[in-house]
């Protein structure tokens, strides 16, 4: 079979499009973006259209994107929808339905995980939703398998009627190894699914779903038995991994076999939902169980559950494991009843620090620049900031916003803020995470009238996950706001130049004082991304 070296990322999306799906949808979010990014690649060099062609297109958002995969399942075809962590709690509510849909073409929910917080403000894990909905997840410990269990996961799909998720982290999107591929079967027909009430989800037609869910589900868990490899070793002893923290464990595997009651036993868990009888198998003897897994202590609590009390189950809640941040071979060693690695010392030195900073001659920093002296006439006031590269206002020399809480919460904030009676009120928000989740937040504050102003940071891409396209042009920013209410005159655009520094103060001065709402667009090109075109 052909070999490649690919990323985690880059392997999931050649064992997609080797499925043979036919369409693709996605909102970037690091540590997932290149999923999409290597989709459009293959589209770029395949057919534009006709039934081979293949849809891998940027959304607004999580959910928008979600539920356009749906419709290219309803129409029979396999499709894909990725997306980071914290983008699964935007597509929440279609993901949590779908579960009860009679899926038709096979449905790949790939979800990348950021335990550590490289680039998001939690930890969240997405096996806690996958379980919650009642939807199958797999989750690979290699590149190899992030091919393979994406190829699997639109048979299981399709063989079960339901969505599949897929989860990876960090470490293994953006690592990369050899990966084996295989030829691509042929894709799906065209063929709408003609079972209307295995697609409408009204409570009489619900009930029912909900019960084949929960039926499919236990027969889900028997694959899961399945799958589960055994190694047997010390009975008194096991070790549960899984996912990537497989990789962790082989590392230490052989200074196991060392310790005077040699290897413990083994269960790797490879799929949810877990396969409690193989559990109960591998601890049936043991006195001790130790689960390495990335993220929560999922697998941990549940056991807590499904042993016998007498069992000491250790892991990152009960603190043998650390509780947060990446799992390393090296931090894992203590648990496995192994000393530190001998090592050689770097010296007594300390680094300088370098804390992330926007780009010099980035349009945010002018944007910052003239907003803080604007808000020097105000000695009480909030800033309220969004996800996106002008959150590093927070940081120094700028220290220019106050709150940084999820896609689209500064509008919202600055609109209670301003109805608690903290004026003025500021929101800070770019052009793509305004399309993304600002806009209805734009709704609430015009219909109520609320004396806040909306600061639209525009430079014409999504920057801070690689300069992506913003889903719609800028000059659409303005339209949008006076369709929503906000009166014309109070709809501003200024240029994110030093040159106009001082109009621009004063042009801030004046929406911070106006009783009602205003939106003031703040509008340059992102320097990373002029270059990035240029190069192109």
């Amino acid at each position: 079979m052909p070999m490649d070296i690919l990323m985690g990322n880059e392997a999931i999306a050649l064992g997609a499009l080797h499925a043979g799906i036919s369409a693709a949808f996605a909102y970037p979010g690091t540590p997932s973006t290149e999923i999409m990014e290597s989709l459009q690649g293959f589209a770029a060099r395949g057919p534009s259209a006709g039934p081979e062609r293949l849809a891998a297109q940027w959304c607004a958002n999580e959910k928008t994107a979600y539920e356009a995969a749906l419709g290219a399942s309803f129409a029979g075809r396999r499709a894909c929808v990725s997306m980071k962590h914290v983008g699964l709690n935007v597509a929440a509510d279609p993901f949590v339905n779908s579960a009860l849909l009679r899926i038709k073409g096979g449905l790949l929910v790939v979800v990348a995980d950021d335990p550590g917080m490289h680039s998001s403000q939690d930890e969240q894990d997405s096996r806690a939703l996958a379980e919650f909905a009642r939807v199958p997840c797999l989750e690979p410990s290699d590149q190899q398998e992030a091919y393979d269990m994406t190829r699997a996961a639109f048979d299981i799909s399709e063989r079960y009627r339901m969505p599949v998720l897929l989860r990876v982290t960090t470490r293994l999107a953006h690592g990369r190894s050899a990966v084996e591929t295989a030829a691509p079967p042929g894709r799906n027909a065209h063929s709408k699914a003609e079972d209307r009430w295995g697609w409408t989800l009204m409570p009489h037609a619900a009930r029912g779903l909900w019960k084949e869910v929960l039926a499919k589900y236990e027969a889900l868990r028997s694959e899961s038995e399945a799958s589960a490899a055994r190694e047997r070793g010390d009975p008194l002893r096991a070790v549960i991994t899984a996912g990537l923290a497989l990789e962790y464990y082989r590392e230490n595997e052989a200074e196991l076999s060392g310790l005077p009651a040699g290897k413990p036993s083994h269960l790797h868990v490879d799929r949810y939902p877990m396969p409690y009888a193989a559990i109960r198998e591998i601890c049936a003897t043991a006195k001790r169980v130790l689960i390495i897994e990335e993220g929560a202590p999922f697998i941990e609590r549940y056991l807590r559950g499904i042993l016998p009390t007498a069992i000491a189950i250790e892991g990152r809640e009960s603190g043998e494991i650390p509780a947060t941040g990446e799992l390393t071979p090296d931090n894992v060693r203590p648990a496995l009843g192994l000393g530190a690695r001998a090592g050689q010392s770097a010296g007594a030195f300390e680094l300088p620090r370098r804390p992330p900073q926007l780009c010099q001659g980035c349009p945010h920093l002018d944007s910052y620049t003239f907003l803080t002296e604007a808000l020097t006439a105000y000695p009480v006031h909030s800033v309220n900031a969004d996800i996106g590269c002008y959150t590093l206002g927070a940081l120094p020399p700028l220290e220019a916003i106050d709150s940084v809480v999820d896609m689209g919460a500064s509008i919202g904030m600055a609109r209670g803020a301003a109805e608690a009676g903290l004026v003025p009120a500021v929101a800070v928000i770019g052009d793509s995470t305004f399309y993304h989740s600002g806009i209805t937040g734009l709704v609430d504050l015009a219909a109520h009238g609320t004396s806040a102003t909306i600061l639209i940071l525009d430079n014409s891409t999504t920057g801070m996950t690689g300069a992506q396209p913003t889903i719609l042009p800028s000059e659409r920013l303005s339209r949008i706001a006076l369709a929503c209410g906000v009166a014309e005159e109070h709809v501003v655009l200024l240029s994110a130049h030093k040159k106009d520094h001082e109009a621009n103060v004063q042009a801030m001065r004046r929406e911070l004082d106006y009783q009602g709402p205003s939106v003031v667009i703040s509008a340059r090109p992102c320097i990373e991304a002029m270059k990035k075109a240029r190069k192109a």
